[in-house]
C-alpha cells in the first residue's frame, strides 16, 4: 500500500479521493476530460428501479457559498444501468466503483441492490437514505432509527458486497441513526448529504426551485459535515466515509482527521471538472507540509 492508500471495508484504493453520487454521472463523461483510475473510486448516480425524469425545472440555484439543488434522482433506472452505463463504464474505469442505491420503498431499495451485488465492476453499495429533494423517497428512511434499521438489514440479507450507508443530516442525532445502521449489519456508513434548503426570487416573489425546497451543498456545508463526521466516527467502530463541501486537498485531511477513512467530493466537480484530479495531485505537498508520512495515520487523529 501506498502513502495515500487506504482501505475501504476490506478493498484497498489507491488514495482516498471519491467522486460523489450526483456530481460525476456514471463516470465516462468525465473520463473525457481526464483518466479517472486516478481517483480512489467514485460513486455513481442514484439509481432506482425504474427510469426517473426527475424534478420539474429550475432544479438548480445558486447561494453565496454553495447550491441548491433538486434534480430529484433522475436516472435510466438499474436495468439500463447495468446493461448499457456499466459497460461504457468499464472500457474507461479499471477498478471496483461504487453503486449509489435510492428507493421509495424497502422492497426497492431491496430490488436494485440484489441486481447490482451481481455485477462484477460494482465494488461497494452505497445505499441513500437521506435524499432530501425527492417527495416521499430516501429521507425518511434516513431521519428514523427504526426505519434505517429495516432498510440495512434488508438491504444485508441480499447482498454479499460492502453495504455503506448514506445518512442524512437533517436530523437531530445523527448519531443514533448511525448506530442503528451498525447494529443493524452496515459496513460502513457515508455522510453528510444535503442540507434542506431553499432560495426565493424576489422579483417573481415565488421559490426558485421548480420543486420548491432542495438540497444545499458546498463550501457552506462543510464545518457542518465535518462536526457530524466527528461524532459519527467517534461512536462507531466501522468505517466512515467523510463528504459535504470538500473542495481542497487540506479539506481531506481535515475530514480524516475527523474521523473518515475516505472522502467524497460532490459540488467541486460542477464547478470545476478536475477538481478530484487536482486535489489528488496536491496531497502529497499538503501532507509534507503537515509531516505526514502515511495518510492512514491520520484517520480520528483529531480525538
Amino acid at each position: 500500500m501506498g502513502r495515500l492508500s487506504v482501505d475501504l471495508c476490506g478493498i484497498e484504493l489507491d488514495n482516498p479521493v471519491i467522486p460523489a453520487s450526483g456530481t460525476f454521472g456514471y463516470g465516462y463523461e468525465f473520463a473525457e476530460v481526464y483518466d479517472i483510475n486516478c481517483l480512489g473510486t467514485f460513486s455513481f448516480k442514484g439509481t432506482t428501479r425504474e427510469e426517473r425524469f426527475g424534478n420539474p425545472t429550475p432544479r438548480i440555484a445558486e447561494s453565496a457559498s454553495g447550491c441548491v439543488n433538486a434534480v430529484g434522482l433522475q436516472n435510466p433506472g438499474v436495468d439500463k444501468v447495468i446493461s448499457e452505463e456499466l459497460p461504457r463504464l468499464k472500457k474507461v474505469f479499471h477498478k471496483p466503483v461504487m453503486a449509489n442505491v435510492s428507493g421509495f420503498s424497502i422492497d426497492e431499495y431491496v430490488y436494485v441492490c440484489e441486481k447490482l451485488d451481481k455485477e462484477d465492476q460494482v465494488g461497494w453499495l452505497e445505499v441513500n437514505i437521506s435524499c432530501p429533494n425527492v417527495h416521499g423517497g430516501g429521507m425518511s428512511f434516513g431521519t428514523d432509527p427504526k426505519a434505517a434499521t429495516e432498510v440495512t438489514k434488508a438491504v444485508k440479507a441480499v447482498t454479499n458486497k460492502p453495504v455503506i450507508m448514506k445518512l442524512s443530516p437533517n436530523v437531530t442525532d445523527i448519531v443514533a441513526v448511525a448506530k442503528a445502521c451498525e447494529d443493524a449489519g452496515a459496513d460502513a456508513v457515508s455522510l453528510i448529504n444535503t442540507l434542506m434548503a431553499m432560495r426565493i426570487d424576489i422579483k417573481r416573489r415565488k421559490p426558485i426551485l421548480g420543486n420548491v425546497t432542495g438540497g444545499l451543498s458546498g463550501k457552506a456545508v462543510f464545518p457542518v459535515a465535518l462536526r457530524m463526521v466527528y461524532q459519527t466516527s467517534k461512536a462507531l467502530s466501522i468505517p466512515v466515509v467523510g463528504l459535504g463541501g470538500v473542495s481542497t486537498a487540506e479539506d481531506v485531511i481535515e475530514m480524516m482527521m475527523a474521523g473518515a477513512s475516505a472522502v467524497q467530493v460532490g459540488a467541486a466537480n460542477l464547478i470545476d471538472p478536475w477538481a478530484c484530479k487536482k486535489i489528488i495531485e496536491d496531497l502529497p505537498a499538503a501532507l509534507d507540509k503537515l509531516g505526514i508520512k502515511d495518510i492512514k495515520d491520520i484517520i480520528g487523529a483529531a480525538h
